[in-house]
């Protein structure tokens, strides 16, 4: 099962994060985000580092149903093409 975070904000970024790291690390290779209510640009920080995680591993990182609020922040920041796959 993907992870699926549903909040990703300043507020939520430390436990979020590891959260995700963990996920990857036990082989998870989908990050969800169809239930993500809640983001800001901490957000984009998130998937970039759950992307070199997966990259330190070796294996492809799929994220899925990228609310587009979020793909729009990480095209400010020129890192969409990291995170969309």
């Amino acid at each position: 099962m993907a992870f699926a975070p549903t909040a990703l904000t300043q507020a939520e970024a430390a436990a979020v994060l590891q959260a995700g790291l963990h996920a990857i690390a036990a082989g998870e290779t989908e990050v969800d985000l169809q239930h993500l209510q809640r983001f800001d640009s901490t957000a984009v920080a998130a998937l970039l580092a759950w992307h070199r995680q997966a990259v330190a591993q070796g294996v492809p990182l799929r994220v899925a149903n990228l609310p587009p609020g979020l793909e729009s922040l990480a095209r400010v920041y020129g890192v969409a093409p990291l995170i969309r796959h």
